[in-house]
């Protein structure tokens, strides 16, 4: 079975930065790889497609050298079910607020006797389609849950969820932590920032690995120093709507 870098690298002690895709190509994936990023995080929450979608830039990211985190809509079982049995190996799960969700989630991606996945290994893509007969036995091992906690009552139960067994991380989403405290596109807030700060502090003494996105002034150095593993900055639709907004003024201007 292939070993999750993504795993390996956080368990290292390594700060994984990371860019989202948001557009459902497979192409543009595959160019940012290309590029130099070399972790995409598939924004199955937001972004554009379905689990086909995911499966194909999946291949491109791979093909291309490359690693890729999926976040999916939600924590329905039928849906873990597919995209593990669909080879994704690194998850980030929305909406984990409370220790019962997730112990939840883990054991709906677990094999037993963990867990309650169910069992197709020889006949899905995560096993090669069969080609590695040791799936089964190592999946859980090299499965990765990111439970992303971004409402307030998450941060008042951090330490629970974060020491769940088979919880690998804890991402922090500000934005929507904000608006669950009345904060809407106030991640400044000083109650908001307190909140975060809590959270670090709470990781930093029990040894959790924490995970965030970029923003609230605060670049992928200062956040690694602050004790992240998993950054997430730039998205390939902003990237290309910087990138054209440029181009178009510099075609603009040199008309001139």
């Amino acid at each position: 079975m292939n070993t999750n870098l993504i795993k390996q690298r956080v368990a290292r002690g390594e700060c994984v930065t990371a860019a989202w895709l948001q557009l459902g190509s497979a192409e543009v994936a595959e160019l940012l790889v290309r590029a130099g990023w070399d972790t995409l995080v598939i924004d199955g929450e937001h972004g554009v497609g379905d689990i086909e979608t995911w499966v194909s830039i999946d291949r491109a990211v791979r093909s291309a050298g490359g690693e890729t985190i999926l976040r999916v809509p939600n924590q329905e079982a039928s849906l873990l079910l597919r995209v593990l049995d669909r080879g994704f190996r690194t998850l980030l799960v929305p909406h984990v607020s409370s220790v019962g969700q997730a112990r939840e989630l883990v054991a709906n991606c677990l094999y037993p006797p963990h867990g309650r996945r169910g069992y197709a290994a020889p006949l899905v893509r995560a096993s090669g389609y069969g080609a590695d007969a040791g799936y089964a036995a190592g999946a859980d091992q090299e499965l990765m849950i990111i439970a992303q906690c971004e409402h307030d009552d998450a941060c008042e139960a951090f330490s629970d969820i974060s020491a769940v067994a088979g919880v690998d991380m804890v991402f922090i989403g500000p934005n929507d932590l904000a608006g669950s405290m009345n904060r809407l596109e106030q991640v400044d807030a000083a109650d908001v920032r307190a909140r975060i700060e809590q959270v670090e502090s709470a990781a930093k003494s029990s040894g959790a690995a924490l995970g965030t996105i970029t923003g609230a002034h605060q670049t992928h150095e200062q956040l690694e120093s602050a004790g992240y593993r998993l950054v997430v900055g730039a998205s390939d639709a902003q990237l290309l709507f910087g990138a054209a907004s440029q181009a178009r003024g510099e075609s603009v201007l040199s008309r001139y």
